[in-house]
């Protein structure tokens, strides 16, 4: 399997497609074992993409102690370094948003155009709902509060006149939450991400990122607010707001957003 020491940790990584350079970081408990990925979808067909497992998820290691966003970052960057990654376009979902901001701002010459989607700045920003509070929830329980959130569409109302489609979204973040159940140090790497991202805050520095940035939104995402992607907006100078029909999953939910994306870098 791929791995490769950068920094101080072995990260599982992969690389597919070919083109121009494309990190890809991912969100909250995200592991490459889950699919579709990034690699199945319009991005793995128009570019080069590097995805990877983060600290303390999937088939990286977990060291069993404090992570920091600024660490997070530092991952990415030292995982490009060893790969030789001079540089890239970037795209961070979600948590992987967050990672993006500090990238950009700790490690300016590796990050050419980049998209953050669904994501907060933190701070006087807004922060995404905080997800650190539903760790230890039983799976089942998880899945049903985080569908409500995810959408605000799927309230009570939705939930009992969709039976069957609320069952099957259910079934699969349950199909998801036991991929690498068998690893002993799974729930103490997604509770040390959850930590780092409880404390994440790029807001007042928002201004020093330097890359084209295309921001995309959810229209009715309750994780990471379309608010909150409003006020990034106003405050990263070469960037514009993108607002696309679902939720936090509006990747999957809105086939305009993978294409705004590819047609975003295929610009830089």
């Amino acid at each position: 399997m791929p791995h490769i020491q950068a920094g101080d940790i072995q990260i599982y990584y992969e690389i597919a497609g070919s083109g121009r350079k494309l990190l890809f970081i991912n969100g909250t408990g995200a592991d490459l074992r889950f699919r579709p990925n990034a690699f199945d979808g319009p991005l793995g067909k128009n570019f080069q993409v590097l995805g990877y497992d983060q600290r303390g998820l999937g088939r990286t290691q977990k060291p069993d102690r404090p992570y920091s966003m600024q660490e997070y970052a530092d991952d990415a960057a030292a995982l490009m370094e060893r790969l030789g990654w001079e540089r890239a376009h970037v795209m961070g979902v979600s948590f992987g948003g967050m990672v993006a901001q500090h990238l950009a701002l700790r490690h300016p010459e590796k990050v050419g155009r980049l998209v953050l989607a669904c994501t907060s700045a933190g701070g006087a920003g807004g922060a995404s709902w905080p997800l650190h509070e539903l760790h230890g929830m039983d799976v089942e329980a998880r899945a049903r509060f985080m569908i409500g959130i995810s959408d605000t569409r799927h309230d009570a109302a939705w939930q009992a006149s969709h039976a069957e489609a609320f069952a099957a979204m259910i079934a699969q973040q349950a199909a998801s939450a036991a991929i690498g159940a068998d690893d002993p140090a799974k729930p103490m790497g997604a509770r040390r991400q959850l930590e780092a991202r409880e404390h994440h805050d790029t807001f007042s520095r928002l201004d020093e990122i330097a890359s084209p940035t295309l921001l995309c939104a959810g229209k009715y995402d309750g994780i990471a607010p379309l608010e909150n992607m409003r006020m990034m907006q106003q405050k990263i100078p070469n960037s514009r707001l993108e607002v696309f029909e679902g939720g936090h999953l509006f990747l999957i939910q809105d086939k305009r957003a993978y294409a705004e994306i590819v047609r975003f870098f295929q610009e830089g």
